[in-house]
């Protein structure tokens, strides 16, 4: 690569003059959401092999820097990517601010359903009845309708039920990285009830598991 292509290259990519650091810091301050590896990699525009080892590294410079600081946030791995999360000491004064917010916190009969989903799926309603004794409907729709829960599959039984699983929206909410990171419960096994089958037309059903239709949402108030 010549002098002049490295010159244009810098000039295309934002704030490239600037240290690394800095430019993720920036990332995370501004996105709403959980951000990857591979999309911080995108939008800094680094092409380095070991470009993913450099984003670790700044994200580590900046917690040391903000422990040396004594500052009230750090950056944390949430839902498969990096978020700046504040201290759990300071949850009482946040939650103060969003009291409006936590009004509308889950009831316990959705706590309890979005549980046994979490611990085994992918999971037929008729599980998740069995275990609560109680018919969940109309809170399957409405975990649905808050983006905690999706469709991710057909059973291979009678009449090929849906199975539901948790989403990434359920991972960032709860501030687990993945599903290991979700605590031991007795009498709660953490381990798949049901096989998926595989799909005649795969694009559909995963439409749907991203998207609870009018259709699909009928049926799980069935």
């Amino acid at each position: 690569m010549t002098e002049s292509q490295g010159s244009l290259d810098l000039q295309q990519t934002p704030c490239a003059s600037m240290p690394l650091e800095q430019r993720v810091e920036a990332l995370l301050f501004a996105s709403e959401r959980s951000l990857s590896e591979t999309k911080m990699k995108t939008v800094l525009g680094i092409e380095d092999d070991d470009a993913t080892k450099q984003i670790k590294v700044a994200i580590e410079t900046l917690n040391s820097s903000y422990d040396s600081e004594a500052r009230a946030f750090r950056i944390e791995r949430i839902a498969g990517g990096y978020r700046v999360m504040t201290r759990e000491e300071f949850a009482p004064l946040v939650s103060r601010l969003h009291a409006e917010r936590q009004q509308q916190k889950l009831s316990q009969a959705a706590l309890e359903t979005l549980s046994i989903i979490a611990y085994r799926q992918p999971v037929m309603r008729a599980e998740i009845e069995v275990i609560r004794g109680v018919a969940c409907g109309d809170v399957l729709r409405g975990l649905m309708d808050r983006r905690l829960v999706k469709i991710v599959g057909r059973a291979e039984e009678l009449g090929r039920p849906m199975l539901y699983g948790t989403t990434k929206e359920f991972l960032a909410i709860f501030g687990l990285a993945n599903l290991n990171d979700l605590p031991d419960v007795q009498g709660l096994a953490r381990e798949a009830s049901w096989k998926p089958s595989k799909p005649e037309q795969p694009e559909q059903v995963a439409e749907e598991a991203a998207e609870p239709t009018e259709e699909t949402a009928d049926q799980a108030t069935e």
